[in-house]
């Protein structure tokens, strides 16, 4: 037991973590109230248990007939009855100082990883979806795919660079007189769940071993290995 006490004392600062409303230590999670708005059937309020291995999970108390325990986040935004685009770090919220604060605007989403959740069987594994870079010279867009560790290193150096333009492009060789995708095609960003995705679960990734880089010495990179996992 006290391996997992100090376990849970070196993930989980106290400082961060003590003003949100309902926040609970325990010996290998931390707990805090939580909730999901909907213009239609108003907040949906649970708690959410964020565990030392990085597992998020909810227990829903939307009505006292609810029986639900086990919720990711994403299926808890989904029975909340959120309407719009599948957002979970911004739709999904916790009490610090009487305001709804985002989670992605909360020191826990540093805690969330995506092997973690993967494993519950709820949630897709890592996936990277499709990102536009806009060419410095003739203002095109032109899309990267990151489907492997090789595109992602690709994708992350041309990010990098202040002025990118269409000739830097090293594969698939491509000059700034090449039409630009059609605003249609754009929106298609390859994730598997829905091809219009405007960033879900399924294809948003805060940082992994496929698009970090250890010999890389931007802040991103260097913050993220620092405060890897071994």
């Amino acid at each position: 037991m006290e391996i997992e006490i100090q376990i849970s004392e070196a993930l989980f600062v106290e400082m961060e973590l003590q003003d949100m409303d309902g926040y609970k230590r325990g010996p290998d999670y931390v707990e805090v109230n939580c909730g999901c708005t909907s213009r239609k059937y108003g907040d949906a309020i649970g708690t959410l248990r964020v565990h030392a291995n990085g597992q998020f999970l909810i227990a829903c108390d939307c009505s006292s007939g609810c029986r639900e325990q086990r919720f990711t986040p994403y299926e808890f935004e989904k029975h909340s009855g959120r309407e719009g685009s599948r957002k979970w770090t911004s739709h999904l919220w916790v009490l610090m100082k009487d305001k709804k604060v985002p989670l992605w605007r909360t020191p826990l989403l540093k805690y969330y990883k995506h092997t973690a959740n993967g494993a519950s069987g709820s949630m897709r594994r890592i996936f990277h979806r499709d990102e536009l870079i806009q060419c410095s010279k003739c203002k095109k867009e032109r899309r990267f795919r990151l489907r492997t560790k090789e595109e992602c290193r690709i994708y992350h150096d041309a990010v990098l660079k202040k002025k990118w333009i269409c000739a830097d492009r090293p594969y698939d060789k491509i000059t700034c007189n090449d039409d630009e995708e059609r605003a249609s095609r754009k929106n298609s960003r390859g994730c598997p769940r829905v091809p219009a995705c405007d960033g879900c679960t399924s294809c948003v990734c805060f940082g992994c071993l496929k698009c970090r880089f250890i010999d890389c010495n931007c802040r991103t990179c260097v913050d993220f290995m620092q405060n890897a996992a071994p």
